[in-house]
């Protein structure tokens, strides 16, 4: 009966966590604010307090929970409405390196040194801090950066071109089901796309993706299986 217990605890805390994550947001963990972040590892504590004492009422673990997301949903939405609050509790970003210059006074104020910097530069694929001209820490800790104009990928603009502009691409067709939302969305339909896979002699279980690229032709790639078998 205790090990029925704490399993039902562990799936009901393993489901709630999920549903108070979700009434966080969709920032991914490494964009979450200082308040987004201290609240997390809240949560994360309270929901073990259920699971090591069983003698606490399950209920008990779950309203924390639920008060403290209370709290960072009204607190995201006075940030919304409010630029001083925002200032003072998710901060602003700050200038590390500006001109090519790196602000060393700024990066003691934010107690950042300079591995951090060239490990960030690093990340994204700068491994010479000479070629940065501007590098700005955001308030997720995250940097980024400008390198300078000379040390810049060419674009089609630099070169006097220009090109159609691109859609995003759209699938039909994932893992043998259809995305009918997005066939409605480009006023597609259904038979359209049937007749086109019949000329391929293909069904729709048999198509592993099918959908617009950018340029909006169409893209089919069939499952393995059924390629194995037809050879």
């Amino acid at each position: 009966m205790v090990y029925f217990n704490i399993i039902l605890r562990t799936i009901m805390i393993y489901i709630t966590v999920l549903v108070v994550m979700r009434l966080m947001g969709k920032r991914e963990v490494g964009q979450l604010s200082t308040f987004d972040l201290v609240v997390a590892i809240m949560i994360a504590e309270i929901a073990v307090f259920p699971l090591e004492d069983l003698s606490i009422p399950f209920y008990m673990g779950l309203i924390p929970m639920f008060v403290l997301v209370g709290m960072e949903i009204l607190i995201a939405y006075l940030l919304l409405r409010n630029r001083f609050l925002r200032g003072v509790i998710e901060g602003s970003p700050s200038v590390l390196i500006s001109g090519g210059k790196i602000m060393d006074r700024e990066m003691r104020r934010q107690r950042y040194n300079i591995n951090d910097l060239l490990g960030q530069l690093r990340q994204q694929n700068i491994f010479n801090v000479a070629d940065v001209e501007y590098a700005i820490l955001e308030t997720s800790g995250k940097l980024s950066v400008m390198t300078k104009s000379a040390k810049r990928p060419i674009m089609p603009a630099d070169l006097g071109l220009n090109p159609k502009v691109e859609s995003i691409p759209a699938p039909f067709i994932l893992d043998g089901e259809i995305i009918e939302k997005s066939l409605e969305f480009h006023g597609l339909s259904l038979p359209w796309l049937e007749e086109i896979l019949q000329q391929h002699n293909l069904k729709i279980k048999d198509v592993l993706y099918a959908g617009l690229d950018c340029e909006g032709k169409l893209y089919l790639s069939e499952k393995e299986q059924k390629s194995t078998g037809r050879k």
